[in-house]
């Protein structure tokens, strides 16, 4: 059976800290309180499902492996077999989630037996003041820090933005950070689910009970460098793929479109997806046509290189390896 651009059925996560935008923002049906709504997904208990076309209702998981090459390209399958390498969610923070790391390849490997964790993220949507941490902006003692965490002092330690629609983060592996209340955020991460908690502000489950740390582990995988600003704006261009990010597991351009383009990206051997931020785009691809609205995704088979997008305001995330 020929492939065709895929689009997915959202996987809905209710959290502790999450809200109600994503459905007033994108149109979503999610349940109260959804934190994370997970748009295109290869983990093996959070499998993707084709929601339209002939592979209806086929997973994520089971294309790559009847499919290989041909969805993810020759290159991706050298680096990570029939397993499709990347993860986009939606995010909701009504509440400050966590501050968090994640563990790199070769930790992760060793514990987990699993992919690492590197990210970006790009706001889509924030409130006034609104703001969220990434890295360390004050030398914290390797020694120091099992009481920073106990005290909360670790937060005089770590970069506060204060953020607005269009900035951008990137988060490798290592890094501290933590998305702050009244942020709508499009995640683009490896494909894991491994995140070490290291500082909750004492928030309790409906239990009463404190959510577990996990304070050695995390001290295993931080990387403790100092950074300067870290903030990512793009210019727009219209009709031309910006870089936003680009690192040895994933490239995002931000794509402000306003009439049609036309992409052949032969020579990439990767798989594309889109995931559209505001307005609506159409794309035609080997005599089909997809309308795409604000929070829908989709993803395009690394063997259909030739396709046209079409919008006449639009912005999308285009993402490749």
């Amino acid at each position: 059976m020929a492939l065709y651009p895929l689009q997915f059925k959202p996987i809905f996560k209710q959290t502790l800290w999450g809200g109600d935008k994503l459905n007033k923002l994108f149109h979503k049906s999610a349940p109260k309180q959804t934190g994370e709504s997970w748009e295109i997904s290869g983990l093996a208990q959070n499998d993707s499902v084709v929601s339209a076309g002939a592979l209806a209702e086929k997973t994520l998981r089971q294309l790559c492996q009847t499919y290989g090459a041909e969805l993810l390209g020759k290159k991706v399958v050298a680096q990570t077999g029939a397993e499709f390498p990347l993860l986009f969610k939606l995010i909701d923070a009504k509440q400050d989630l966590s501050l968090q790391v994640h563990p790199d390849n070769k930790l992760a490997q060793k514990r987990h037996q699993c992919f690492g964790k590197t990210e970006m993220w790009h706001v889509v949507q924030a409130d006034e003041g609104a703001q969220l941490i990434n890295g360390f902006t004050k030398p914290l003692p390797k020694e120091q820090y099992a009481q920073a965490v106990s005290d909360g002092s670790i937060l005089n330690y770590v970069g506060k933005y204060q953020v607005h629609a269009g900035d951008s983060f990137f988060i490798p592996a290592g890094r501290i950070h933590g998305i702050g209340a009244g942020i709508v955020i499009a995640e683009i991460q490896q494909t894991s689910d491994i995140t070490y908690r290291l500082y909750d502000y004492h928030r309790k489950d409906k239990e009463g009970k404190e959510r577990a740390l996990h304070t050695q582990e995390g001290l295993d995988a931080l990387d403790f460098s100092v950074l300067p600003n870290v903030v990512i704006r793009t210019t727009e261009v219209p009709n031309a793929p910006q870089e936003i990010v680009s690192c040895p597991f994933f490239t995002v351009n931000l794509l402000s479109l306003h009439s049609q383009l036309e992409r052949d990206l032969l020579t990439q051997d990767c798989f594309v997806a889109y995931m559209v931020l505001e307005g609506a785009a159409e794309l035609e691809c080997e005599g089909e046509s997809y309308v795409l609205s604000a929070g829908q995704s989709i993803l395009i088979p690394a063997a259909l290189t030739k396709y046209t997008l079409s919008s006449p305001a639009a912005k999308l995330l285009e993402v490749y390896i």
